[in-house]
């Protein structure tokens, strides 16, 4: 094992040649995979040292074009690398063997179920140690180093162990084209002896991926065409629901061509907000069930024919299973395939060829935004607060729409923010995301450290409650150290609100602690860092005022103090549906 830990460590840094641009190279694995990263859009990697992948790192640490960001602990990372993924496309992270590794498995599991393509590195145990009855240290002490990858298997869509240099090559390369194609995360494990080691296989640059573009089966698409036409065109009232899947299919461009064409109203599924315009003229809001934007859900579930592109129906997302939307009336657009009513299905038929082609066989119908001009009535604004009230929910997200612009990006944390966020009405070009399906707290604090250093086009503004940011809270400090400058509002409402309405018990109420003060003290006057406590509208505005002006160029954190009582009312209605959903009786046996 001495020898291994010798090998394993002897590359460094300044012993690596520089990159060569279209010839030979320094032929190594580690500079393979640090110029993979680059080719496909990776320029940050977010890690947490140990000593498995100590050599890797040195590795891509040497690669000029990839920026090394270390993070506090592994699940952040992953956060950050699922945030990262969202803005660019794609997002690595490297951690290391087993503690590392188990460390990261949920916010994994998160991408996965955003279908994001993170690449997830592990630095792994010394190639000999392979088929040997020896036990290591980061295991549970059995001489079987299966444990982790067998972890990982149900929760990537490919897993790669590279503990030979032979197959490296072809094993890390079809690990990230498999990531690419199937949007969805990937397990790379690398023996730490490896990386530094010279292999014929990597002796050049390595080639650019190509990956070939999926074609519908031409027949298929058609057909699907032309029923779900004939279908629609019948129909006196149809509406088009945009769902998340819109993202993996990059289909939101073909999918506002098709609301052009076809002149019907346009919502969005709750963990769809950001992907379809809202500045366009025939968006109606976002329809969740009873929870719905007002008079959206009406339009829907009123309408005779309703087409989901891309949709997820979940307990979240249906409010408990209580969406008034008849299968009958629909048309199902997934990825890959068409439903239409309880007829028809097609398969190998992909959205974005589908919407294009439907676009031009449908008649014109605005019957149904004609409907909803004439039931609209503006929302109204909240009451005003005296002088020293304290401050309202509602009074807070007010102020926050008027802070958006293109040139910024909401995060909504899991919780009451999910509601309020959700009524933010997007100007063009803003950014906004939140992990729906998934819906772990503590989220958000590493999305936005990976969203702001992949955005930095953006200001990030981040609506977190004060549960979720005492799991996760450390990575402000990393933000700190990248000079970010995100907005972060930390709602201060004494406990887990959303599960409160779900199911209350003495379990939701939290220790309190003095947020600004520990982000103060994670400054501790290194970096650009600015906090404010916030109590009253005044104090509010005050500290937008300052956020936004003297302080711009610095991480502001923005303590409000809010009544634990004080929720949103859709928080209130969802929260008793999914109360009832969760406390259904066994079925008689």
């Amino acid at each position: 094992m001495e020898a291994g830990n010798k090998i394993g460590s002897s590359a460094h840094p300044t012993s690596l040649p520089p990159p060569v641009r279209g010839g030979a190279s320094c032929g190594t694995l580690g500079r393979h995979l640090a110029r993979r990263l680059v080719e496909i859009g990776v320029k940050d990697v977010f890690s947490v040292p140990g000593d498995f992948n100590l050599t890797l790192l040195d590795h891509l640490i040497a690669e000029p074009e990839l920026n090394l960001i270390g993070c506090c602990n592994e699940l952040n990372a992953g956060y950050a690398a699922d945030g990262y993924a969202r803005s660019k496309g794609v997002g690595a992270c490297v951690v290391t063997f087993t503690v590392g590794g188990l460390s990261v498995l949920n916010a994994i599991a998160g991408a996965y179920s955003e279908n994001l393509p993170v690449i997830c590195i592990v630095g792994g145990p010394n190639s000999n140690d392979y088929g040997t009855n020896r036990i290591l240290h980061h295991t549970i002490g059995l001489p079987d180093f299966s444990q982790e990858l067998r972890c990982f298997q149900t929760i990537t869509c490919a897993q790669a162990v590279v503990n030979n240099l032979d197959d490296a090559h072809e094993l890390i390369d079809t690990a990230i084209s498999t990531a690419l194609k199937e949007s969805k995360p990937v397990y790379i494990s690398i023996s730490c002896n490896l990386p530094g080691i010279p292999h014929p296989t990597f002796a050049r640059e390595p080639v650019p991926f190509f990956l070939a573009p999926k074609v519908s089966n031409q027949l298929g698409l058609e057909a699907a065409v032309e029923a779900t036409a004939d279908f629609l065109n019948k129909a006196v009232k149809p509406v088009l629901v945009g769902g998340p899947k819109l993202r993996v299919a990059k289909a939101q461009e073909a999918f506002v061509e098709l609301a052009d064409a076809s002149g019907y109203p346009i919502a969005v599924m709750p963990s769809a907000k950001g992907l379809v315009p809202e500045h366009h003229p025939h968006f109606i809001g976002t329809y969740w069930g009873a929870v719905s934007t007002s008079f959206c859900g009406e339009i829907v579930e009123s309408a005779d024919a309703y087409v989901f592109v891309g949709p997820i129906f979940n307990d979240y997302s249906s409010v408990g299973y209580s969406l008034l939307v008849k299968k009958e009336k629909a048309v199902i657009v997934q990825p890959n395939r068409v439903t239409i009513g309880n007829g028809p299905s097609f398969g190998w038929v992909f959205i974005t060829d589908f919407l294009r082609a439907l676009a031009k066989k449908l008649k014109r119908n605005s019957t149904a935004v004609e409907n909803y001009r004439r039931i609209f009535i503006p929302p109204g604004m909240p009451l005003k607060l005296g002088n020293d009230e304290p401050l309202r929910v509602n009074v807070l997200f007010r102020h926050i729409q008027d802070m958006l612009s293109g040139e910024s990006a909401v995060i909504a944390e899991t919780g009451d923010s999910w509601f309020n966020c959700q009524k933010l009405h997007l100007p063009e070009n803003c950014g906004y995301e939140f992990q729906m399906q998934y819906g772990s707290i503590g989220w958000s604090v590493g999305a936005t450290l990976g969203y702001a250093q992949a955005a930095k086009d953006k200001r990030v503004i981040a609506c977190i409650g004060d549960g979720s940011f005492q799991v996760t809270a450390q990575d402000i400090s990393t933000m700190i150290r990248c000079g970010q400058r995100s907005i972060i509002f930390l709602i201060n409402n004494g406990g887990y609100t959303i599960e409160v309405e779900i199911h209350d018990g003495p379990y939701n109420v939290i220790k309190n602690w003095n947020y600004s003060g520990l982000v103060d003290a994670i400054h501790n006057g290194d970096g650009k860092c600015w906090t404010a406590k916030v109590r009253t509208e005044e104090e509010l505005k005050e500290a937008i005022s300052t956020a936004t002006g003297a302080k711009r160029d610095s991480l502001c954190f923005i303590e409000v103090f809010a009544h634990k009582d004080d929720t949103s009312k859709e928080l209130l209605e969802w929260g008793s549906r999914v109360c009832s959903a969760n406390g259904r009786p066994p079925n008689p046996q």
